[in-house]
């Protein structure tokens, strides 16, 4: 599982809008990766940010 699925898994879970600082540390993942895996959901639609700086999976 590449670290794009993780955060996106991570972000399906949970029943509240994360932080990317939440999503690493739910994750195990470091701050600067879930951050590019972000950008990248973001372009591809899998996931929005319904408020800024905090991204739920649609």
């Amino acid at each position: 599982m590449n670290t794009s699925e993780k955060v996106y898994n991570t972000l399906k879970i949970s029943s509240t809008p994360l932080k990317a600082g939440e999503i690493a540390d739910q994750s195990g993942i470091d701050k600067k990766e879930v951050d590019k895996a972000i950008k990248v959901l973001v372009n591809e639609n899998k996931i929005s940010s319904p408020k800024r700086c905090y991204y739920q999976a649609l």
